[in-house]
């Protein structure tokens, strides 16, 4: 059973920091790159970030370049985004993708408030 599970949302102030963690089961962890989306409230989902099945981060989106972090650590299965100097924009939830051509796996989302 396949399964992608965002956990480490909340509320947290703004210039604050936050980890997201994607914890993923039933495929072969390692071969998959994986991806961050968040959808605002209002509006379409959009693209964060992607980390490659060979550990690299191949593509970021321009607003949250040199404050979010993408990483895995294949042994636990795990995917993390660190998120530094948050702003009341980044509001959302955030969503993790498994994906492998033509497979691809979306987990249920954590939802992330910066406010004061």
């Amino acid at each position: 059973q396949v399964q992608v599970v965002e956990s480490g949302g909340g509320l947290v102030q703004p210039g604050g920091s936050l980890r997201l963690t994607c914890e993923a089961s039933g495929f072969d962890f390692n071969s998959y790159a994986f991806s961050w989306y968040r959808q605002a409230p209002g509006k379409e989902r959009e693209f964060v970030t992607t980390i490659s099945s060979f550990n690299r981060v191949t593509a970021q989106a321009d607003s949250v370049r040199g404050r979010f972090t993408i990483s895995r650590d294949n042994a636990k299965r795990t995917v993390y985004l660190q998120m530094n100097s948050l702003k009341p924009e980044d509001t959302a939830v955030y969503y993790c993708k498994a994906v492998r051509s033509p497979y691809g796996y979306w987990g249920q989302g954590t939802t992330v408030t910066v406010s004061t």
